[in-house]
């Protein structure tokens, strides 16, 4: 993984993530847009594995309902987003490459 990636990584899951971790991810996949999905879908599944929203009455309210919304949209982004993962992108494969031999028109004696 390169220095713009890493960039790019960080500037999509935030300044504490661990590039320790995205590197060892990155190697895994080699993907930089499949690390930002699998780490935000982490952070989605560990959001679902708690409740939502939690009452005690008369003392606190926590609702982490717009936490998960929020995550939810940011994974739409990474999957629209343009990556700087190059040719080998998935999102990119629907993309032909067209090879051509030139020939002479004429053949000279």
């Amino acid at each position: 993984m390169d220095e713009f990636q890493r960039s790019w990584l960080l500037a999509q899951l935030g300044p504490d993530t661990d590039p320790a971790e995205l590197e060892r991810r990155y190697f895994r996949l080699r993907s930089v847009r499949t690390v930002a999905l699998e780490v935000l879908g982490e952070r989605r599944a560990k959001l679902l594995a708690d409740p939502l929203k939690v009452t005690v009455d008369g003392v606190v309210t926590m609702d982490l309902q717009e936490n998960l919304r929020g995550v939810e949209r940011q994974i739409e982004q990474v999957r629209q987003a343009p990556a700087p993962d190059g040719p080998e992108d998935e999102d990119d494969a629907d993309e032909a490459v067209a090879v051509t031999w030139l020939t002479p028109a004429r053949r000279y004696r």
